[in-house]
C-alpha cells in the first residue's frame, strides 16, 4: 500500500503545490524524497530536503518510507514513464481534468487504474473479491489445465473525489 513514484505535471512544481505536499511528506510522514532536478530545485528553495534521485529509483519498490519523484511537461510523457517503469500493479491518476483522467484509465496497463482515489483501493477485499490470497502483476497466472476463466484478465477502473482507506 505504498506509492513509490511520484510523477508531477512540470507545471504544478513551478507554483506552490509541490512545496506544500513535500513539507508534509517530509515533516509529518517521515518520507525520504529522491528528487529529479526539477523538482529538487523547487524544495531547495524552500529549504525542503531530499535528495537525487538515480534512473533506478524509478523501479525501485522501496518497502520503506521513501519516494522516487519525477517532474514531466505532459500527460504523454507520464504515459510513457509508467509504461516503461510501472509495476502493471496499481496506477493512479489526481486530476480535475476529465479528458486527462479518461486517457489515463484507458492508456495504463494495469490492474487497478484509479482517478483521484488513494491506491490502496487496490486490495482483493475492497474490489469485491473476497479475501486476496495472493497479487500478479503478470496477465496469464495460471498453470496446468485452463479453462476460459484462466485465460482472462481483469482490469479495475476506480473513480473517485479524494477518498482515501484508512
Amino acid at each position: 500500500n505504498a506509492l513509490e513514484t511520484l510523477l508531477l505535471h512540470r507545471q504544478w512544481v513551478l507554483g506552490d503545490g509541490w512545496p506544500n505536499v513535500a513539507r508534509r511528506l517530509v515533516r509529518d510522514g517521515g518520507v525520504q524524497l529522491r528528487a529529479d532536478p526539477a523538482s529538487a530545485a523547487a524544495l531547495e528553495r524552500e529549504a525542503i530536503p531530499c535528495s537525487a534521485s538515480v534512473e533506478s529509483d524509478y523501479r525501485t519498490e522501496f518497502l520503506d518510507l521513501i519516494l522516487a519523484v519525477r517532474t514531466v511537461p505532459s500527460l504523454g510523457d507520464a504515459l510513457a514513464h509508467i509504461a516503461q517503469y510501472g509495476s502493471h500493479h496499481t496506477a493512479a491518476i489526481v486530476t480535475a481534468n476529465r479528458q486527462n483522467a479518461d486517457r489515463f484509465l484507458q492508456e495504463v496497463d494495469a490492474s487497478c487504474v484509479l482517478w483521484n482515489a488513494s491506491t490502496r483501493f487496490n486490495d482483493g477485499g475492497e474490489l469485491g473479491l473476497g479475501a486476496e490470497m495472493g497479487i500478479s502483476t503478470s496477465k496469464l497466472h495460471a498453470y496446468g489445465p485452463m479453462g476460459l476463466r484462466e485465460l482472462t484478465t481483469e482490469k479495475f477502473v476506480v473513480l473517485g473525489a479524494g477518498q482515501v482507506r484508512r
